[in-house]
């Protein structure tokens, strides 16, 4: 934990996840542009079973719950998270999605501050609560009741902007601010590591990397694995955690050396294994209403990483595709159509993909959104 206490920004913003922080990239680029804003972010995070040492630079703490999943986490998590915010001092509240509101709306009438609410998914339509309709019904009612008070509403791509307009039409916030959630501009990573040697990966193989920080199911990686295995000049490293990747563990032993699983890494080391990469998949079935209008921040990654990638047909995906023209889209989820789209990508010279991810990243680039949070915070009466 970093202590903020000597700093001479005097205005404190309480940012609130349920995850362990430090992981969290989209949170901690927010923290980041919060700051330049001259607001001193303290951020309230959870102690997961496998959390290393909080390592975030800025103020912070992670509050313990007696329990992982289900019911019985939310409804802990909810009671901790409240009680904690009611004695924080703070003069701003920012809850990112919506297993943090109803602490965060409750705690900003307490304290009588504004609040800004940050959806990074269409969090009602997500995969976890598909055919759960007991579970989706609460999380939808509580949506409900909330979401329309909220003055000030970012979300990361235009499809949920809209989704989230075309439900509350009546809303405070009118619409979202959309804020991607894009890589900070850097250069590509110039720290050599010769991750095929590493990885025992032959040089005249294709280098295939699909990275996720949690990978739940219907991320694409069945699909990719099956695909994997009809293609023997294929390797394919796994990085990420979420019940995919624990699936791909499994079958690591029956691909003989050509699928590697790694955990979480640093974001730094991640960067420079995907630049070590020939291309990047990006496969979520868009089966959920979440993933259909998802843009996910590893089609960035690979972007500002100077690799093509092979993405899904999902509208918000397809769009940066095709306009940046940074990769080919899979036709469906089946093996063959998969294997199309990487001959597709290696039949392009590596250098053109490199100058066409270098000029799409000039543009796509978490600088360039940061306009949208300062925005949010006026609108929030707290700029």
């Amino acid at each position: 934990m970093v202590d903020s206490s000597d700093s001479p920004i005097q205005k404190r913003i309480a940012v609130l996840v349920s995850n362990d922080l430090n992981h969290d990239q989209r949170v901690l680029k927010t923290c980041a542009t919060l700051e330049g804003l001259s607001w001193s972010p303290f951020l309230i995070g959870r102690t997961m079973p496998l959390s290393g040492a909080l390592a975030i630079p800025f103020a912070g703490n992670r509050l313990s719950v007696p329990f992982s999943k289900g019911f019985l986490f939310y409804a802990s998590w909810q009671i901790r998270l409240l009680m904690e915010l009611l004695r924080t001092s703070c003069e701003a509240i920012w809850a990112n999605d919506l297993d943090t509101l109803l602490p965060a709306y409750l705690a900003s009438k307490w304290h009588g501050v504004p609040l800004v609410y940050d959806s990074h998914e269409f969090f009602t339509e997500a995969a976890g609560l598909t055919g759960r309709p007991l579970q989706r019904g609460v999380w939808l009612r509580l949506e409900r009741w909330l979401y329309p008070r909220i003055a000030s509403v970012i979300t990361v791509n235009d499809s949920i902007a809209e989704a989230y307009v075309s439900r509350y039409p009546n809303a405070r916030s009118v619409k979202p601010r959309v804020v991607r959630n894009m890589p900070l501009k850097r250069p590509i990573p110039s720290d050599h590591v010769d991750w095929r040697n590493k990885l025992g990966i032959p040089a005249d193989a294709v280098f295939i990397v699909l990275q996720g920080a949690y990978l739940d199911k219907d991320r694409g990686v069945i699909q990719a694995v099956e695909a994997l295995r009809s293609q023997l000049h294929w390797y394919m490293v796994v990085v990420g955690a979420g019940a995919e990747f624990d699936w791909a563990r499994s079958q690591v032993e029956s691909l003989e050396g050509r699928l590697i699983c790694l955990p979480k890494m640093p974001f730094e080391e991640l960067c420079t294994l995907t630049a070590a990469a020939d291309l990047g998949f990006s496969l979520d079935r868009g089966i959920h209403g979440n993933y259909w209008f998802s843009l996910p921040n590893k089609l960035f990654d690979y972007i500002h990483a100077g690799i093509p990638v092979v993405a899904s047909p999902m509208p918000e995906v397809q769009k940066i595709v095709h306009k940046w023209q940074v990769g080919a889209v899979i036709k469906d989820h089946g093996p063959g159509s998969i294997a199309e789209a990487v001959e597709e990508v290696l039949s392009v010279p590596r250098v053109d993909w490199t100058s066409r991810c270098a000029k799409a990243s000039e543009q796509l680039n978490w600088q360039a959104e940061g306009d949208a949070i300062k925005e949010a915070m006026l609108a929030s009466s707290i700029g």
